[in-house]
């Protein structure tokens, strides 16, 4: 039955639930509980269920737009987010594509009603966990996908980024060559730590992988006053700290006037280093050396790679881009 001719009361049937809640489930205009969408969601990939089959079957059978699951979570910093936003649309474009951000954190649930809805050719996800549940639902949709980001389980999937473990080498490497013996990783906020996000963690990783350091990694918060306290704590439990990496954008310039109120002199006795755009790294005082999370590459890539999908060209299964240091 999967694919044409598949109705809203195939999907009902297959979920035990009346069609409306079927069509309420896919609008959101009501609230479903998460056990009966999880069923719901379930049939429409089983089935392979699209509403509009019909209207998609026509001319280019494209509808001329992506999806970019785009949510918008505690701990992520929103102008890093409108570079990735801003390199996905431009790139789009080129293929006359648009984009649409979905900045709701809906999970699979919202993968399956956009797929679902026929209104995607492709989509594009971010913010991705290293068991995120979104995964499987992304290959039982058969919707063509690129992730930015890579879970534990990628096989099969479609997968740009950083290579953040690599990042994380890169800066405890910059801070042991100045002589720091003992180092420090002032990471994400803990709420990006909690869901066990890809990127922070294989920062963290590659940042201890360095033999012959005594290192250590703690979350970072964003706002000014838990900042300076947890810089505090931290030269406080490690008096003999002098190398310090931030992956942290709003967190940077906090930090560095918190060393200075200790009394530490970046750039003498003490080294920072930092993961993240450019102009974080650059307005403050000294100009700080850093890895660049290279945003706008990231969205093009996936963008470039979606389009070659659709097209039925092979692409890579892994993309990985290689850190950058930029000394200052």
């Amino acid at each position: 039955m999967a694919g044409r001719g598949v109705t809203i009361a195939d999907v009902a049937a297959r979920a035990g639930v009346a069609a409306s809640t079927v069509s309420y489930v896919l609008s959101g205009k009501r609230s479903i509980s998460p056990e009966t969408a999880d069923r719901v969601m379930a049939a429409v990939a089983d089935l392979g269920y699209h509403p509009h089959a019909g209207a998609r079957s026509l001319a280019s059978r494209r509808a001329g737009v992506v999806a970019m699951m785009f949510p918008i979570r505690d701990g992520m910093h929103l102008p890093v987010l409108m570079q990735f936003a801003a390199g996905a649309v431009a790139e789009a474009r080129r293929h006359d594509q648009d984009v649409l951000l979905m900045t709701a954190d809906e999970g699979p649930s919202g993968l399956a009603r956009v797929a679902a809805s026929a209104i995607v050719d492709g989509l594009i996800l971010m913010d991705v966990e290293v068991r995120d549940p979104r995964v499987e639902t992304l290959r039982r949709l058969g919707l063509p996908n690129v992730l930015i980001g890579f879970p534990a389980d990628s096989e099969g999937l479609t997968c740009v980024d950083l290579d953040f473990t690599a990042a994380g080498r890169v800066c405890a490497d910059y801070l042991a060559e100045r002589g720091c013996g003992e180092i420090a990783l002032l990471g994400a906020a803990e709420a990006v730590y909690e869901r066990r996000t890809g990127f922070a963690e294989r920062v963290r990783e590659g940042f201890l992988s360095r033999p012959g350091l005594r290192g250590e990694v703690r979350p970072c918060p964003n706002y000014p006053t838990e900042v300076q306290r947890t810089v505090k704590e931290l030269l406080s439990a490690r008096p003999d700290l002098t190398g310090l990496a931030v992956h942290n954008e709003p967190a940077v310039g906090h930090v560095m006037h918190a060393l200075a109120d200790a009394g530490k002199r970046v750039g003498e006795d003490f080294h920072v280093v930092v993961i993240g755009p450019d102009e974080v790294a650059e307005r403050v005082h000294p100009q700080l050396p850093s890895v660049l999370v290279p945003a706008e590459t990231l969205a093009q890539t996936a963008v470039r790679h979606l389009m070659r999908k659709l097209d039925g060209h092979d692409v890579p299964d892994s993309t990985l881009i290689e850190p950058q240091l930029t000394l200052r």
